[in-house]
């Protein structure tokens, strides 16, 4: 049976509150696995599912790199995201973005940056998995100095930083029975939760140089912290200069939206972008799509996005936007509202989508 929401959501609220804060790594940790929860939601809302350590590196990394870009150009301003704006994390991160020597590649997700400084990736991930798996890991769950009870995964074997260790255990935290399905489920409310938290923690971290600085949440969250030009490019090439949604030519003011949208899942790969007129990327915004236009988009073809994507040196993510659309349809009420187009808008039928890998 899955894991009771509001039990689970009360403990997690309990996270978030359970002290001060030194560094935004619990924080980063925890969006990280609500994204892989969503993304691999299991058949058995009930089942036991095992978390790739290697993935979960690249998703915290994946928050990370972005963030590390300087809030000023001009100052060449970054963001603290310690107390003392070390940190591990921190200092691998800003290695592989001095090893991403363009400007371009830095404006890209980290995934480009992989494909470009391949080695230099290699070391950054590997540092940081040890980092995550002998500290925030095994601090997760733990709310107070006194003892506790694991509610997510066991963590009596973490706190090491031993490669050999890590391996006898798989190379993977395991989450409890039903826990999987129920983060997915509490995913939509939590994650903003938790991001409020990581905003909050950053503007303390940085009073002294945000100052009267306008809401800061964009720049660690918002949908422009990569640039999408480069995509946008090879789309209207390739698929043509029209909506994805209504098909109406885009002469001005083309948009590139996130097909499963970005705070859901914060997919950028080929994969999970369209081109979009104005008025269906406006009115869309947030709201899951119809099932229909997910499909739409994963019909390009496998072959063609990662063709298409390679050329740009661009992630597909075609495999995370098949996971993703299972996990997020999969766990959301059928009252949930599904954007078709401007002014349609409709509850979530379950009838209408479809999710295995093979049928793409």
């Amino acid at each position: 049976m899955p894991t009771d929401a509001l039990t689970l959501g009360q403990q997690l609220v309990a996270v978030l509150e359970g002290g001060h804060r030194t560094a935004t790594y619990k924080l980063a940790v925890m969006v990280a696995l609500l994204d892989l929860a969503v993304e691999s939601v299991p058949d058995d809302p009930g089942a036991a599912v095992g978390i790739d350590l290697d993935e979960l590196t690249e998703r915290v990394m994946a928050l990370y790199w972005t963030q590390l870009r300087p809030l000023d150009e001009k100052q060449h301003v970054v963001l603290r995201q310690s107390n003392d704006g070390r940190g591990v994390v921190f200092d691998q991160l800003t290695a592989l973005r001095d090893a991403s020597t363009t400007a371009r590649l830095r404006q890209a997700p980290i995934e480009s940056a992989k494909l470009a400084v391949p080695e230099a990736y290699r070391t950054a991930h590997a540092t940081i998995k040890k980092n995550l798996v002998r500290y925030p890991l095994k601090l997760l769950q733990r709310v107070g100095t006194g003892s506790y009870d694991c509610f997510l995964y066991d963590d009596s074997w973490l706190g090491t930083d031993s490669a050999r260790v890590i391996a006898a255990h798989g190379n993977r935290i395991e989450l409890f029975p039903g826990v999987c399905h129920t983060l997915a489920r509490l995913a939509p409310l939590v994650k903003p939760a938790f991001q409020l938290a990581w905003v909050d923690d950053v503007r303390r971290m940085n009073r002294e140089v945000l100052g009267d600085e306008p809401d800061i949440a964009a720049h660690l969250f918002g949908t422009e912290r990569v640039s999408l030009a480069r995509p946008a490019e090879v789309l209207a090439d390739h698929f043509g200069n029209d909506c994805f949604y209504c098909n109406a030519t885009l002469r001005t003011g083309r948009h590139v939206d996130h097909v499963l949208p970005w705070s859901r899942v914060g997919i950028d790969g080929l994969t999970n972008l369209v081109l979009a007129c104005r008025s269906c990327n406006t009115s869309k915004s947030d709201l899951l799509p119809a099932p229909a236009h997910v499909t739409r988009a994963l019909d390009r073809g496998r072959d063609v996005l990662d063709s298409l994507a390679e050329t740009i040196r661009w992630p597909s993510q075609f495999d995370r936007v098949v996971a993703a659309y299972h996990g997020l349809y999969a766990t959301q009420p059928s009252t949930t509202p599904t954007w078709f187009a401007p002014r349609r808008i409709e509850p979530l039928q379950r009838g209408d989508f479809r999710w295995t890998d093979a049928e793409f």
